[in-house]
C-alpha cells in the first residue's frame, strides 16, 4: 500500500492512501511516501518519481552494515530493525528503511509498528511536531519508536518487579514462610522467559537505531547539511537510546537473577521431595529388619511361644523407628 503526505501549515495531511501506483498524480514536495507491504508497482513509482532504486524485502533484511547503511543515486539509504507488537506475547522484529533525497522521505516497511500511526495521530495536529521535511518526518518517527520502546521496558520492569515478589514471598507476621508451588514456580519461568525474548528484541532494536542516528549524523557533517535544530535533536535522541540501552541492560541483568533463582529454588523443592523419602527409608529400615528377624521360619526362635513375644516385636519396630527420628531431629536435619 502507498499513502503519502503532504505539509500544510504546520502539519500533515494525508495525500494519497491504498490507490493504483500507475494513477498516482505528482507529489507536492516536501512529502513523505510510506511505503506498507508496497506491491511491484508501487516501488516502481516510487522509483521513478525519485530517481532512486529501492531495496528488496530480502536486502533490507541483511545484517551487514553496508546493506543497510549507504548512500545511491544522492539519496541517503538507512535501515533500521524495530521491534513491534510489544504489548503481545509474541513480539517481532521488522526492518524499515528510511530513504532521505533532498526534502522527501521514503518509508518502506513491512510490519504495522504502533509508533508509526501514533507519529501520523500526532503529526496531522499543528504545531504537535516538526514536519518541515523529510529529516525531521524521520527523527520523529524513530522518537515515537523509542516512545513505544520505554513504554514496554516500563512495563517489563514492573512485572519483574511482580515476579520477584512471588518468587521470594514471605507470609505475614507469625505466619510461616509461604513457598511458591511448582505450578508457580513453572509460570513464573514462562513469564521471564517472554520478558527476557522482549528485552533480546527491544536491545536489538535500540542498537540499530543507534547505528542509524550515527551514520547520518555522519553524513550529514560531511555534507555540512546538518543544522543546529536537527544537531540538537539527534543528541537528544542519542541521549534517549544510550539511556534505554542501559535500562534494558539492568532490566536483563534481573531478569537472569530471576531466572536462576527460580531455578534454584526448583532445585531446592526437588531436594526437599528427595531428603523426605532418605529420611523415610532410614526410619523404617530398623522396623524392616525386626519384621525380617521375627518373620524367619526357624522352629528354635526363643519368643516363638512367648505370650508377649508379639507385643514385644511391635514395641520394638516402634521404638526403632523413634530412634532415628529423634536424633535427626536433634541434629537439625528435620
Amino acid at each position: 500500500m502507498l499513502r503519502s503526505y503532504r505539509r500544510e501549515n504546520s502539519h500533515l495531511v494525508l495525500a494519497q492512501e491504498g490507490i493504483a501506483a500507475e494513477t498516482a498524480g505528482p507529489i507536492d514536495l516536501p512529502f513523505w511516501i510510506d511505503l506498507y507491504n508496497p506491491a511491484p508497482q508501487d516501488n516502481r513509482y516510487v522509483e521513478q518519481l525519485l530517481g532512486i532504486s529501492l531495496p528488496t524485502r530480502e536486502e533490507m533484511q541483511e545484517i551487514e552494515v553496508s546493506a543497510r547503511l549507504y548512500q545511491e543515486d544522492g539519496a541517503e539509504f538507512m535501515t533500521l530493525t524495530a521491534a513491534s507488537q510489544l504489548e503481545s506475547d509474541e513480539p517481532i522484529n521488522t526492518p524499515i528503511t528510511f530513504v532521505l533525497k533532498g526534502t522527501t522521505l521514503v518509508t518502506v516497511r513491512y510490519a504495522e509498528p504502533k509508533a508509526f500511526a501514533n507519529f501520523v495521530v500526532r503529526a496531522q495536529r499543528s504545531n504537535t511536531v516538526p514536519v518541515g521535511n523529510g529529516e525531521q518526518i524521520m527523527m520523529g518517527l524513530i522518537e515515537a519508536l523509542l516512545d513505544r520502546m520505554a513504554d514496554a521496558l516500563e512495563r517489563v520492569g514492573t512485572g519483574i518487579d511482580q515476579v520477584s515478589r512471588q518468587v521470594f514471598r514471605k507470609g505475614g507476621k507469625g505466619k510461616e514462610k509461604a513457598s511458591p508451588s511448582s505450578e508457580d514456580l513453572q509460570a513464573v519461568i514462562e513469564r521471564i522467559g517472554q520478558d527476557g525474548d522482549l528485552l533480546t528484541k527491544v536491545r536489538e532494536s535500540l542498537v540499530s537505531i543507534n547505528r542509524v542516528l550515527t551514520y547520518h549524523t555522519s553524513v550529514d557533517q560531511q555534507d555540512k547539511k546538518v543544522t543546529k535544530e536537527a544537531k540538537a535533536r539527534s543528541k537528544v535522541l542519542y541521549r534517549d537510546v544510550v539511556a534505554l540501552t542501559d535500562q534494558a541492560t539492568f532490566l536483563s541483568s534481573k531478569v537472569n537473577f530471576l531466572l536462576d533463582a527460580t531455578l534454584g529454588l526448583i532445585n531446592l523443592q526437588q531436594n526437599q521431595i528427595i531428603k523426605i523419602f532418605s529420611v523415610a527409608a532410614v526410619v523404617f529400615l530398623p522396623p524392616t529388619l525386626v519384621a525380617s528377624i521375627y518373620g524367619m521360619n526357624f522352629a528354635d526362635i526363643p519368643e516363638l511361644r512367648w505370650g508377649l513375644g508379639y507385643p514385644f516385636a511391635l514395641g520394638m519396630m516402634v521404638i526403632s523407628a523413634i530412634l532415628p527420628y529423634l536424633y535427626f531431629k536433634r541434629r537439625r536435619w528435620l
